[in-house]
């Protein structure tokens, strides 16, 4: 007796009439059903985005044999995997620990599908929470610019060996090189403190504080070789008191960062996060 597989299935392509008929055409074609279906027309780039999970008794090169008449026809750029597979991620890390605990923490109690081979940290402060969830770590110093081009080097050779998918920035305070960015782009996800109003430079959170800031939060993002200005995937917000203390406004802050990368993260990896020039296109 055969065993259904279970793909996730997400293409990008120019809008016009026949898509989704020519898709579920294909799908009944395998004998496949469709468990999850979701699509979107941008009017401001017509083009259309769509996302399916199709439960078929195919094998992935089958599945592709198939779906390719399709996907040349339609001008399809076009991403088939398992449902569920964890995506190969690497983490890189400074002094601040909260964001690497919480994906570490999810990814080991199977609620983020990561498979995290290597921690790389530019001080070695985060090593043991790396130990604790049996995950290597790597201590890379960067203090002059040979030391980071040598660590972006190391990094190049570790993704290509590892076949990595994703890099994660949790709280990493040191900025790529505009060539990386450019190299990896759409596969780097960024997190830092969103401030209205916005706050740059050493202690953030002391300014807010000063200012007297009603709203904090976090915004999850795409690196590009504009900092910080990479499209957007995930954001949250927390209203704050008068009487809340700077000490108090760090672990809010803290928490919505934690909170809002493991989301963009999570979404990323189940295949849920699409490209529509400088904004994204998030199927939940």
């Amino acid at each position: 007796m055969s065993t259904k597989e279970h793909w996730v299935l997400t293409f990008i392509c120019p809008d016009q009439p026949g898509i989704v008929h020519a898709i579920s055409g294909a799908v009944v074609g395998i004998g496949g059903n469709i468990t999850e279906s979701k699509q979107y027309t941008s009017l401001d780039t017509g083009r259309f985005f769509m996302r399916l999970q199709i439960e078929a008794d195919i094998t992935k090169a089958d599945f592709e044999k198939q779906f390719e008449a399709i996907a040349t026809k339609f001008q399809m750029e076009y991403t088939l995997d398992f449902v569920g597979r964890p995506m190969k991620t690497i983490v890189l890390v400074s002094k601040a620990g909260h964001c690497l605990n919480d994906l570490l923490y999810r990814q080991h109690s199977g609620l983020l599908p990561i498979e995290v081979p290597m921690v790389f940290g530019n001080h070695p402060d985060l090593a043991s929470i790396a130990g604790f969830y049996s995950i290597p770590f790597e201590h890379n110093k960067i203090e002059t610019a040979i030391d980071k081009a040598l660590f972006e080097k190391r990094l190049r050779e570790f993704i290509r060996e590892n076949e990595i998918e994703l890099i994660v920035l949790a709280r990493y305070m040191q900025i790529l090189s505009p060539e990386f960015c450019k190299e990896f782009e759409g596969k780097i996800i960024n997190i830092h403190h969103s401030f209205l109003p916005g706050f740059k430079g050493a202690n953030p959170y002391a300014q807010a504080h000063a200012r007297g800031v009603k709203l904090i939060g976090a915004t999850a993002h795409f690196v590009t070789e504009d900092l910080d200005e990479g499209p957007i995937i995930e954001q949250n917000v927390t209203r704050v008191e008068h009487s809340d203390s700077k000490q108090h406004l760090v672990q809010i802050g803290q928490d919505a960062e934690s909170k809002t990368l493991t989301q963009a993260v999570k979404w990323f990896a189940e295949h849920r996060v699409l490209l529509d020039g400088q904004r994204t296109i998030i199927f939940r």
